[in-house]
């Protein structure tokens, strides 16, 4: 069994930990502000987890960080080690440092992670790979810890091309949500009654199924908040962008988010956007 080093304990990158833990896979963690995940063995320094782990899993914030542990990395001994990008940036950030990567002994893939902290450690989040065939099929043997679903999508990128796909066609539908929450609110519709009827008919969705609870209040938790849907709507933005094409969409759900998050609910789950159109009706 491959020995795992998570570089980067925040939300899902401790969930990741945990779960490949669970899994019975020899975990180390590091983080790069020193911080120490409870139940995790944490290596001193970043060498130190490098040369202790077969497999090194990222889950870090954005393309500075990425780019920086990915930096970092190359001064180190990487023969036959292999390289899992998690974090939500844009493709080229892996996709700049491949050469150096493989000409240092290691192999890489992209593979952004669809679903929250809570779907990794329930095993049920959704995993994109982009890699080459021989890649892909040493990731999705290790990433099958979090996942049964584990899928190699194409080449080297297209796993952040898939989640942009993928996660902004939810952002999408709340910002459908937040444009037709108002009409209900002015006509005297209840919200609870508006989205117990989507969530049990053919316009609703899993994702909001699973997030009625939350939705009507009856749940403040979250697993992901709405600063990080901010977050992933401008790498999501970026990506299109970098194809030559655009998304009037998700422009449109980029500013309903910052919105809600000038209206103080950045670490509210992306459920409150719901609540918060209706409430501006």
């Amino acid at each position: 069994m491959e020995r795992i080093g998570v570089i980067g304990l925040g939300r899902m990158g401790s969930a990741i930990a945990s779960r490949m833990q669970d899994q019975g896979y020899n975990v180390l963690g590091w983080t790069r502000s020193g911080a120490n995940l409870a139940g995790i063995t944490s290596a001193p320094n970043l060498a130190a987890l490098v040369a202790n782990s077969d497999v090194l899993i990222l889950s870090l914030f954005d393309d500075t960080a990425v780019a920086s542990v990915l930096d970092a990395l190359l001064d180190s001994d990487l023969t036959g080690k292999q390289i899992i990008e998690t974090s939500t940036v844009v493709p080229a950030v892996l996709k700049d440092r491949i050469a150096s990567i493989e000409a240092k002994g290691a192999v890489a893939v992209d593979a952004p992670i669809s679903g929250g902290p809570e779907l990794v450690h329930a095993g049920a989040c959704g995993v994109f790979i982009g890699g080459t065939e021989a890649a892909a099929k040493r990731a999705s043997a290790v990433l099958a810890g979090i996942s049964s679903r584990v899928f190699h999508v194409g080449p080297l990128g297209t796993g952040l091309v898939m989640k942009t796909i993928n996660n902004a066609m939810l952002q999408c539908y709340f910002n459908g949500l937040g444009e037709l929450m108002p009409l209900a609110k002015r006509s005297g519709l209840p919200m609870e009654t508006a989205m117990r009827i989507l969530a049990g008919g053919p316009a609703g969705m899993p994702f909001i199924v699973d997030r009625l609870p939350k939705i009507l209040g009856e749940d403040d938790t979250a697993g992901f908040t709405i600063n990080a849907g901010k977050k992933d709507n401008g790498v999501f933005q970026g990506v299109v962008q970098s194809y030559g094409l655009a998304s009037e969409t998700l422009k449109a759900s980029g500013t309903r988010l910052e919105l809600a998050i000038n209206a103080g609910l950045g670490e509210a789950d992306p459920a409150a956007l719901v609540r918060f159109a209706y409430d501006a009706g």
